[in-house]
């Protein structure tokens, strides 16, 4: 029994999809175990590409079993249209491939909408949430007052607890002068999808546990960063989950004695959507450079918002600070080549903040937004390396950047992608 474990080691979008893809070929399960669709996978197989943003990725693959864990926050109108979508992609989604946890919760149009409100009410201080009721699902989560995936069995008892949750929101909305929700359409359309989904709806805790107590092999993937967790993040510029290994240990229902492998995932550069501070951030012709210009999936633009992403050099103390909350067995990198043609490239190795030398990031968003990074340079490579396939096959400079990264992290790395395709890796 061995469950691999993968885990954003940044802000989120570090490419977790094409990995969770890599790996899921010598896999019996992929389960995801946090986050919803304000996630996105995008996997590249030869000319096709495939955009996720609940299911798990390894449903690309025949024969895997595909869990949706408890620890997911799920809209089921958009989980019916990525059903739907995949299947006119030719792919086979059954409830033979795909489980939905009893537990997992349920994002309703009063979240949606509440999310809307919040953001309008902060103005410029919103967190920049990707307005899909992530965070207002999982506040009824822990406020005891959530709608759990495993009531659509019960049609009746579901709607009624549809009602009750609109209703609540709707006085709140009205209080404060937002567009309320019409009940009786939201509740029609909940049902309509609710008796698409009932059969994919199992318990997915007992199914997990019994398969990996038969020996087989699961893959958990998550969403988002570990800089963007509850309690890790830069509070409050952070997502509402745990998407940490912790996470993935409560969001699937398994204990850490099954685990055996826990890869961090990272871009070869920083990226950032949304509010809240990055040290690294550069908002000149570098940035650009790196953000590409949106013509192509694989520019800096996010999956599920389009919004252009933030940019700037490897910041390895917050690197180093999601190596040591997870506890990373390797590292696996992503977008090397994208660092093709540069002269010369930075890497923060430490910080100064307030005279002081910092080796690790201080843990409130105030301070970590004054720390001024301390570089370090190092040469780069002028060559393509969207061919390279062996670590031979990358230049010199390339393979210094990567053990740079390994010393400064005190781990090693393990595969680097030197492309969006998912034969465009190098393992090592």
């Amino acid at each position: 029994m061995s469950v691999t474990v993968l885990i954003g080691a940044q802000w989120g979008d570090e490419g977790k999809g094409r990995f969770v893809d890599w790996l899921a070929s010598e896999a019996d399960i992929v389960a995801r175990y946090s986050g919803g669709d304000n996630a996105g996978h995008t996997v590249a197989v030869g000319d096709t590409v495939y955009k996720m943003h609940l299911i798990p990725s390894g449903i690309l693959h025949p024969n895997i079993v595909t869990v949706m864990g408890n620890g997911m926050v799920i809209n089921p109108i958009n989980l019916v249209k990525e059903i739907e979508y995949l299947q006119t992609m030719g792919i086979t989604v059954t409830p033979d491939n795909l489980m939905i946890s009893t537990r997992a919760h349920i994002i309703t149009p009063a979240h949606i909408e509440m999310d809307k409100a919040k953001e309008k009410a902060l103005g410029t201080e919103a967190i920049g949430t990707t307005l899909r009721g992530i965070g207002p699902a999982y506040y009824d989560k822990t406020g005891r007052k959530g709608v759990r995936m495993g009531q659509m069995l019960d049609l009746a008892a579901f709607a009624n607890a549809l009602e009750a949750t609109i209703k609540e929101s709707n006085d709140i909305l009205a209080r404060d002068g937002f567009t309320t929700i019409d009940i009786d359409a939201s509740i029609s359309a909940y049902l309509a999808v609710a008796e698409r989904l009932r059969p994919y709806i199992k318990d997915t805790t007992v199914y997990l546990n019994q398969r990996l107590k038969n020996g087989a092999k699961v893959v958990s993937e998550g969403a988002q960063g570990t800089l963007l967790d509850i309690d890790h993040g830069s509070y409050p510029f952070v997502t509402s989950s745990s998407p940490t290994v912790g996470g993935a240990l409560t969001g699937l229902g398994i204990g850490a004695t099954h685990i055996n492998r826990v890869i961090g995932i990272a871009k070869t550069f920083s990226t950032r959507v949304g509010g809240g501070p990055m040290p690294t951030e550069q908002e000149n012709e570098i940035g650009r450079r790196l953000r590409g210009t949106g013509e192509n999936f694989w520019d800096e633009f996010g999956t599920t918002t389009g919004r252009a992403r933030r940019c700037g050099w490897l910041d390895t103390v917050m690197l180093r600070y999601a190596v040591a909350v997870n506890g990373f067995t390797e590292l696996a990198l992503t977008k090397l080549d994208v660092l093709s043609g540069f002269e010369t490239l930075e890497i923060a190795v430490a910080y100064e903040l307030d005279g002081q030398r910092m080796d690790y990031p201080p843990s409130t968003a105030e301070e970590q937004a004054r720390a001024i990074p301390i570089y370090e340079t190092v040469d780069g490579w002028q060559e393509d390396i969207s061919g390279a396939r062996s670590w031979s096959e990358l230049p010199k400079n390339a393979q210094n950047y990567i053990q740079r990264i390994e010393a400064l992290c005190d781990v090693p790395v393990s595969m680097v992608s030197v492309g969006p395709e998912r034969s465009q890796l190098v393992v090592l």
